[in-house]
């Protein structure tokens, strides 16, 4: 049973992303502001981890230099206030489905900044290497299909919203260039949330404290998303939470912590492979919840996605099998050179010993 608890949690934890993407497009059909939303989000989760904060890394708080406080400025800029007030305004624009789908090029995109920025290398030659390559082009091929392609609508599974939605359109789609624009801004909030990524595991090397790094950069994203919310709604009558808008607020708190147990277990690749489980379970709690028309498009374009996303983490498992191997052949060879010098020492000692031993007998019989 113990085995099993990483899988248990894993599909828990798509779950919890499916009813967070579903949870918020029904607040924003009804008509909450996006920045406010996200506001809210930062709050919740600076209050579940600042206590945890002071009461572990109270000591090591003087280590947090000016330089370090900085950077942690700029990448909650990018990584929190930017991506997420982005990726929801696209999310507002297209639908729960778009927005699940294009969570599996995550690590593609990052993949890609890496190697940018000469973090990764690609060996085209290698069967690795060109695994990783049609990654990149299968996730650019799934983005176009989700921003060109509409394709024959499927019906939704329950006709009746189980959310009421007052401000929506009548017919709750959006136009085509909105529709457009909002792919390509949720691709935007991707690859800015991948360069957060990338950056911040170059600073855990530099600071390696994780819980010093993750709960300041709420803290400032939290001062940051509400000098963005009161610039964009100056309505305070309009900030008012309802109850199931404030649950999801705490699931995510929740989700955060199994996410991090997730992880430590298994690792951040075993936890990625899961994400098309979130988009399948997207596709039918949107249709059915919020009476959402699927169109074949997304679930295409979706299907490259997550094809793209498999490929590059197929390349990496092979990558790091290869190096793994090729460190143990080194340490095996290491030792055999070792053990068999150690022999021909041996060997040598025994040699000596024997002619000393001959040549004293010699010395006696004379």
């Amino acid at each position: 049973m113990e085995a099993k608890k990483p899988y248990v949690i894993a599909v828990v934890i798509q779950l919890i992303y499916t009813g967070m993407f579903v949870v918020s497009k029904a607040a924003f059909d009804q008509g909450m502001n996006t920045y406010v939303f996200i506001f809210y989000r930062m709050v919740a989760a600076s209050l579940l981890l600042l206590p945890i904060a002071i009461v572990l890394e109270r000591k090591n708080v003087r280590s947090l230099s000016l330089v370090l406080l900085l950077k942690l400025f700029f990448y909650a800029l990018i990584g929190n206030t930017f991506s997420l007030n982005l990726y929801n305004v696209s999310m507002k624009f297209t639908s729960a489905t778009v927005a699940s789908a294009s969570s599996n090029s995550m690590p593609v995109v990052a993949f890609c900044l890496a190697l940018l920025l000469r973090m990764e290398v690609v060996k085209l030659r290698s069967l690795s290497g060109k695994a990783k390559v049609a990654g990149v082009a299968l996730c650019l091929a799934g983005v176009f299909v989700l921003a060109f392609y509409t394709g024959p609508a499927l019906s939704p599974v329950n006709p009746h919203r189980a959310f009421a939605v007052a401000h929506a359109p009548t017919n709750g789609i959006p136009s085509r260039m909105t529709w457009i624009k909002g792919t390509f801004f949720m691709v935007l909030a991707n690859v800015t949330w991948a360069l957060w990524i990338v950056l911040q595991s170059a600073l855990l090397k530099e600071y390696p404290n994780k819980m010093l790094v993750t709960v300041t950069q709420c803290v400032l994203s939290t001062v940051q998303c509400f000098f963005v919310a009161v610039v964009a709604e100056k309505d305070f009558s309009k900030w008012n939470l309802r109850l199931d808008i404030s649950l999801g607020f705490v699931v995510t708190g929740v989700f955060y912590y199994l996410q991090a147990w997730c992880m430590e277990m298994k690792g951040p690749v075993f936890l990625a492979m899961w994400n098309p489980l979130c988009f399948v379970f997207t596709i039918f709690c949107s249709s059915f919840f919020l009476g959402e028309i699927v169109h074949l498009g997304s679930i295409v374009g979706g299907a490259l996605l997550v094809g793209g996303l498999y490929s590059v983490l197929w390349a990496k498992s092979r990558e790091t099998k290869i190096e793994l191997m090729s460190s143990m052949a080194k340490i095996i060879d290491g030792t055999q050179d070792g053990q068999g010098h150690k022999k021909s020492q041996e060997k040598d000692d025994g040699n000596k010993k024997q002619e000393e031993s001959t040549s004293s007998l010699g010395v006696e019989q004379a």
